[in-house]
């Protein structure tokens, strides 16, 4: 058994695919249209055929609660690896993400925290060395 899909809620999914492919760097593995919404999925270019992030729209009423209670309380909604925190932050920020959270030393792990534009705070994560 392995992981194939994992989701995260999107208030808009043409505004998602935009920073989830131009800003973060995936990319997209899936679109169908199903009505107003489509099955829309991401995935990194480092590992094309492995989990695959859908933008799942945040219509839910059960959604919009469950997100600005993580928000509200600095809670990433999932974690992202990434190699290096520090560059990816800077790489980031130079884009214009906003960080809630900058580079922090966390024991074996260093992390940052962005908002998505979507509405989810995101965490990046890397293993410190000799951890």
């Amino acid at each position: 058994m392995r992981i194939n899909l994992a989701s995260i809620f999107v208030t808009d999914q043409v505004q998602a695919l935009e920073f989830y492919t131009t800003t973060l760097g995936f990319e997209k593995k899936t679109e169908i249209p199903m009505g107003d919404v489509s099955w829309l999925t991401v995935v990194s270019p480092e590992d094309p055929d492995g989990v695959e992030l859908v933008l799942e729209p945040a219509g839910h009423r059960a959604v919009g609660p469950f997100r600005d209670a993580l928000v509200a309380d600095g809670i990433p909604f999932t974690s992202f690896a990434v190699a290096d925190v520090q560059a990816e932050y800077d790489r980031l920020t130079g884009l214009g993400v906003v960080f809630t959270q900058p580079p922090t030393a966390m024991g074996p792990v260093t992390t940052a925290v962005f908002d998505d534009t979507c509405g989810n705070l995101i965490q990046i994560a890397a293993m410190n060395e000799g951890a």
